[in-house]
């Protein structure tokens, strides 16, 4: 009898025909199951239970397998979430601050180009000024009966005092609680309530560190009495030691939301809110405060001051 031709079994069982035959693909290794024809029978080599659910593949590739199209699909997804990740990290800068981070990056070349060791040296400034000019976005509590930080920073004061002649707001004292923002901290000032802006008043001054109590009195500032539900109250913009601009955008007469942002303080300052009878203070001294978030005080409440414990 003679042989078998080459690549042809014959139907026989000789192992040089069984080594020669190609893996044989059907729908059980389409489905999940794939296996391999030996002169021992089938061979199973693998089944995952994450493939039976999803839809049968359209092709199956008769020499072996390859699963190089699933680790590319299991990568975008993780490629795209760091992207998300940074994209989201990354916070905007403000408009009023891309003239400085412009002078800054110049500067940084001028003085590379001089001696290239300073040219790094500029750039941690640069990008400690767009980090300075940071405009975050914040999720604010709408209730007209809360007070909403007007500055990122620490409490640095919560007393009753008399507030600034200039805002015409009386002789009586007034809760006040100052925010003190330092050069690291976000400077975009924001309202603390819902109303209507009545008037704006500006008042120059010295440049003492803005973290001490005469800074109230003595510093360039600018004033704003805002006529809410619960009366008026006034948000006093205060420049510091390095400060010397104070923004304001808004105008007399413009309604404004809890939140809204109205004003900036380039490089150090403080805030200043003066609060009506029946507002009761809900932060402590030396407390973070966070600009259109945290809440500082509350009206109509019968609860007494917050007490805080230092851990």
């Amino acid at each position: 009898m003679e042989p078998p031709a080459r690549g042809d079994t014959g139907g026989g069982t000789s192992e040089a025909g069984a080594r020669k035959r190609r893996p044989r693909c059907d729908n059980a290794a389409c489905s999940g199951k794939l296996t391999r024809e030996t002169d021992a029978g089938r061979l199973l080599l693998f089944r995952t239970a994450a493939w039976e659910p999803g839809p049968r593949p359209q092709h199956c590739p008769r020499d072996g397998f390859s699963l190089t199209s699933k680790n590319e699909n299991a990568r975008r997804p993780a490629a795209m979430s760091l992207f998300n990740t940074v994209r989201n990290t990354i916070v905007p800068v403000h408009k009023e601050g891309y003239p400085f981070v412009a002078a800054f990056f110049v500067v940084s070349l001028v003085l590379g180009w001089i001696f290239k060791p300073l040219f790094w040296i500029g750039m941690i400034f640069t990008l400690w000024c767009a980090y300075f000019f940071r405009d975050p976005e914040r999720v604010t509590p709408q209730d007209d009966d809360l007070v909403i930080s007007p500055a990122d920073g620490k409490v640095s004061a919560i007393q009753m005092v008399t507030p600034p002649a200039e805002l015409n707001l009386g002789s009586e004292p007034m809760l006040r609680i100052s925010v003190f923002m330092n050069v690291f901290n976000c400077h975009v000032n924001r309202a603390p309530m819902r109303g209507r802006i009545v008037s704006i008043n500006y008042r120059s001054g010295s440049f003492v560190n803005a973290e001490l109590d005469k800074a109230s009195e003595d510093n360039e500032r600018n004033g704003l009495v805002i006529e809410t539900g619960h009366g008026q109250i006034g948000v006093v913009q205060i420049a510091g030691l390095v400060a010397r601009r104070i923004l304001c955008w808004a105008n007399p007469n413009e309604p404004v939301d809890a939140g809204e942002r109205f004003g900036l303080i380039r490089f150090g300052s403080r805030l200043d809110v003066f609060l009506p009878a029946g507002a009761a203070p809900r932060v402590s001294l030396g407390q973070t405060a966070v600009a259109g978030e945290t809440v500082i005080a509350e009206f109509a409440s019968a609860k007494g001051p917050v007490i805080s414990r230092r851990s």
